[in-house]
Order: structure tokens, then sequence, then C-alpha cells
């Protein structure tokens, strides 16, 4: 048996020393080759093979480094993704996690000359956050993934919108406030004049003092004048009396188409609220491009009708200009108006789904009056509608 071969005591030693880490120093990155002492580095530096290597580094020595060096950058940040996304840790427990693969990119191969050199890089490119620490240096990943992003625009979406609903409740409920507060000022104007109207209790105390007097020729003459009014049909009294009935009538009326316009107003909150949503695409309508990131290849801008609606937020949009077909998110499109009389698509709110009829236009208000074409509401006139919440329709 040979004092090399396999199972010798030998050849264990020399797998336990290979096993793990050996000094950088000793480790050559051209033959990704890790020597144990300083002999066996030195002998490897005169072997063919290594020279060989060196002729090809000598070729183009900025590209090799170059490559080893965003090699390096892309396998630490993934291991700081896949182990400390969302930590805030030492630069040096990292980088010793990092090199405990055997066959990692070593430092001395790339252009950073220490591990403070690399991280201040980190920082300058935003790729980390860095802080200098009396306990070192410390790090933080940035999570730039698209999924993340959409997931965090989403949450803040959804947090404005709640923003906007707790406000809608606090002014509806300063509304009902100060309504309640006027009832109550005209129950009490009105329970004074109640009591004055009253017939009140003739007291007599001092009967004997006072003495009732007539005044006939007065009461003749008013009895007269009266006379001469009806002869002449100046009679005004059941006139009054006729405004009052009919003044009473109104009062009721308009009371009861209050109440009618409050019962209307509180179905369409409800509705407003059931189907207010943070999507809007629907297949058929006709949008507007406004990705900035589209405008080199000319279709910022530009219109196109939605062809097809995947997963609520993103629809694939057939360009009008040249029938191409994008995949565009909707945060990146717009809503079109039509001409007046023009057919639209409700997109968003109480009446989200049914199909409209343009009517006119209030650009003050960014807003505009529809009447809804078919469905359970034909006939309906909705006045004040925003332009977000309408589409052109592509007929």
């Amino acid at each position: 048996m040979g004092k090399n071969e396999f199972l010798t005591p030998k050849a264990i030693a020399n797998r336990i020393k290979a096993k793990g880490l050996q000094k950088l120093r000793w480790y050559c990155q051209m033959c990704q080759k890790q020597c144990r002492d300083e002999n066996g580095f030195k002998c490897h530096c005169m072997s063919e093979s290594h020279q060989r290597q060196m002729q090809i580094f000598g070729q183009n020595p900025t590209r090799i480094v170059h490559g080893y060096s965003e090699e390096f950058e892309t396998t630490f940040l993934e291991h700081m993704k896949r182990s400390h996304r969302f930590s805030r840790i030492a630069a040096t427990v990292v980088y010793n996690e990092y090199i405990s693969d055997r066959h990692h990119v070593h430092m001395n191969s790339t252009r950073w000359a220490t591990l403070t050199e690399f991280v201040k890089h980190l920082g300058r490119e935003g790729k980390c956050k860095v802080e200098d620490t009396p306990k070192g240096w410390f790090i933080t990943y940035i999570d730039r993934d698209s999924e993340t992003l959409f997931k965090e625009r989403m949450k803040n979406k959804r947090l404005k919108a709640d923003l906007v609903d707790e406000e809608k409740q606090e002014r509806a409920i300063q509304k009902q406030i100060e309504k309640a507060e006027q009832m109550v000022v005209e129950g009490s104007e009105k329970t004074g004049v109640e009591e004055e109207s009253k017939p009140k209790v003739l007291d007599r105390t001092n009967a004997e003092a006072e003495k009732i007097k007539l005044n006939l020729l007065q009461a003749k003459k008013k009895a007269e004048t009266d006379a001469l009014k009806l002869v002449f049909g100046e009679g005004n009294d059941g006139n009054k009396s006729g405004k009052r009935k009919h003044d009473g009538g109104e009062e009721t009326s308009t009371r009861n188409a209050s109440v009618l316009d409050e019962l209307i107003m509180e179905e369409e909150k409800v509705k407003e609220r059931s189907n207010r949503k943070d999507y809007w695409l629907f297949e058929g309508i006709v949008v507007k491009v406004m990705s900035k990131a589209l405008e080199d290849k000319g279709y910022y801008k530009q219109k196109g009708v939605v062809r097809k609606v995947m997963d609520k937020y993103v629809g694939e949009i057939e360009m009008l200009s040249n029938n191409h077909v994008l995949r565009v998110d909707q945060e990146e499109l717009e809503t079109v108006i039509p001409q007046m009389g023009g057919i639209v698509k409700i997109v968003n709110g109480a009446y989200r789904g049914e199909r409209a009829k343009l009517l006119s236009i209030d650009a003050s208000k960014f807003c505009a009056k529809v009447q809804i074409e078919k469905g359970l509401y034909e006939g309906r006139v909705l006045k004040a509608v925003e332009y977000e919440d309408i589409c052109k329709l592509m007929q």
C-alpha cells in the first residue's frame, strides 16, 4: 500500500487539512487553487498552468478584476438578501458567513483591498444602508425587488385610501352634528311661537278697580269698511288662510322630499364604499400610456385598447397607432375622456361597470355629467363623476 493511497493516515490528514479554510494569501483566484503553505504556493506559481493563466490575465487585467468585483458584490448581496433581508447586522458577521463557502470569490481578486472600502462602496451605490459605530461597520440591506416595491406601493395606496375614508366619515359626522344643532334651534323657536299663540286664562284679580269699556263706533266703522272690501273683491282673509294651508302642505312635502334625499344619499354612500376599488382596468376601454420608460420606444402618451386584464392591476394594451401589444401596470396608464355624446365605461365608484353616455364636462371641477344607458339604473343621470372614474369605451 502506498503512503498516500485512500484511507492511509497521510491521506486522511491531507483531507482534514484541505477541508477547512486556508490562509487567503496562499490562494490563487485565477487557478482557483488553495495552497497550504508558502512553499506550496511558490511551487504553484512556477507551474505551467499558472503561467498560462497569468498570460491571460496580462492581456486585459482591468476586465478580469472588474468581473471578479461584480461577482463578489452580487454573491455578497445575494447572501444578505437571503440571510439578513430585514435586519441591521455587523459587516464582519456577514463577511464571515460569506467566506465559509470554500469556493467563494476572494476579496484579494477584487478592486477593494479591505472590507471597509467595500462597505463604503455599497453605501455610495445605495444598495445598503451603512452606519459607522464604535463597534464597527453595520449594514442594512435595501430591498429593491420589483415585487417588494409593488407591495410597498399598494400598501401606501391602501393607507391613503383609509385616510380618505376617515376624512369622509369625519365630515359626515360633522354635518350630522351641525344638522342636529340646527334642528334643536328650530325646535326651540317653534316651541316659543306655540307658547305665545296659546290662549291665556283671564286674570281678574283687580276686577273692582278696572272697568270694561266698549267702543261701538269704531266697531261699526270697521264692519262698514269690511263690507266695502267684500263688495269690491278685496277680501284677503280667505286668501291668507288659503296661503297658510298651501304653505303647510309645501312644508310637509319638502320634509318628505328631504327625508327621501337623505335615504338616497345613504344608499349612494353604501354603493360607493362597496364598489370603490384600488384597481380600475376593464377590457375594451381606451387608455393613455404615461410610462416615461417607454418614451424611447415611442409609446409615451399614446393611446391603446385594453384587450386583457391580468391580476386586476396589469393590462395587455393594443396600441392604436401600430397594433403592438404591451403589458403595462395601471399605475402607468391614464383614462381617456371622449367627445360630447361619446360612450364611456364607469370604471370605479358606486356605478362601477355601468355603460353611460357623456353629457357635459366641468373643467373647473375635473368632473363630468353622464347618463347610464343600460342595466338596472338605465336613464339615471350622474351630475359629478370624476375624470378618473370614467373612461372612453372602444366601439
